[in-house]
């Protein structure tokens, strides 16, 4: 058996997330189908993380292993000629057997828009980013300093999926402009991430944007331990996995929050 690696791109919009579920369309779900096609035989395919229903990804990593017969297949071209048109395969190499597209991963990238005008919204960006409307930059940056380092993050994990240390380190998160002047990108990379975390992240920083709590919040919140005390969950159309590293380098989305698609090889929506 050989192992193949590959990394996709999807727009989440008309997907209930990436896991299989029964007589539901997800992305592992598709992924599988194409596989199947060209093996002739059911094949698992093992994604670098989870996304949920209506989250997007520029650089989602996969592997699966076919027959030593099937290794040199052209693996990109013939996935994308079956897939449907919200999913592609950006590239596909031969990897050791070793290699395990969730357990090698290092470090995890992601980005999430934001919606910062109240007066008018670009109808087409609505699967996209999240319409929170104006916010303080200011605060928003001084909070999510409070987010890096390695802490304990049970204040920022939704339950449902059980894990024995919720302790995760950030590298950083950065604020970047968005594709419009209306909008502005958060990116954060660390070490992984639990349940919905970058999601709750995002929620308690536009609760801060929005003057309902002080930077310094982030702090307590983190030295509480309890989703309770968090603010809600932000929505799940302005959140994309952005990229994923598996070296001993620095982070791999360094500039996926300014160049989302032209990183990727997209034009227009991911």
């Amino acid at each position: 058996m050989q192992r193949i690696k590959i990394k996709v791109a999807y727009d989440g919009t008309g997907f209930c997330g990436w896991q299989l579920q029964p007589g539901l369309r997800t992305v592992q779900g598709v992924l599988e189908l194409a596989v199947e096609r060209i093996t002739g035989i059911p094949v698992r395919v093992h994604g670098s993380g989870r996304t949920d229903s209506g989250v997007h990804a520029l650089g989602q990593v996969v592997h699966f292993d076919v027959e030593d017969v099937r290794a040199t297949v052209p693996w990109q071209k013939a996935l994308n000629s079956l897939l449907p048109d919200d999913v592609t395969v950006l590239d596909a190499e031969l990897v050791s057997s070793e290699f395990h597209s969730r357990y090698s991963a290092k470090r995890k990238t992601y980005t999430y828009n934001l919606w910062l005008e109240n007066s008018f919204f670009l109808p087409w960006r609505r699967h996209y980013v999240w319409k929170c409307g104006p916010v303080d930059l200011a605060s928003i940056d001084k909070a999510m300093q409070f987010f890096v380092g390695k802490h304990d993050f049970a204040s920022f994990q939704n339950a449902g999926t059980p894990v024995s240390s919720t302790v995760r380190e950030i590298y950083y998160f950065k604020r970047y402009p968005g594709q419009s002047g209306q909008e502005i990108v958060l990116e954060v990379c660390g070490s992984g991430f639990l349940k919905q975390m970058v999601r709750n992240m995002v929620g308690c920083l536009v609760n801060i944007g929005r003057g309902k709590a002080e930077p310094e919040t982030v702090r307590s919140l983190l030295e509480r331990k309890d989703r309770t005390a968090a603010p809600a969950t932000a929505p799940a159309q302005g959140l994309f996995m952005a990229g994923v590293e598996y070296g001993e380098s620095g982070c791999g989305g360094t500039d996926a929050g300014r160049n989302q698609f032209e990183n990727c090889g997209i034009n227009g929506e991911a």
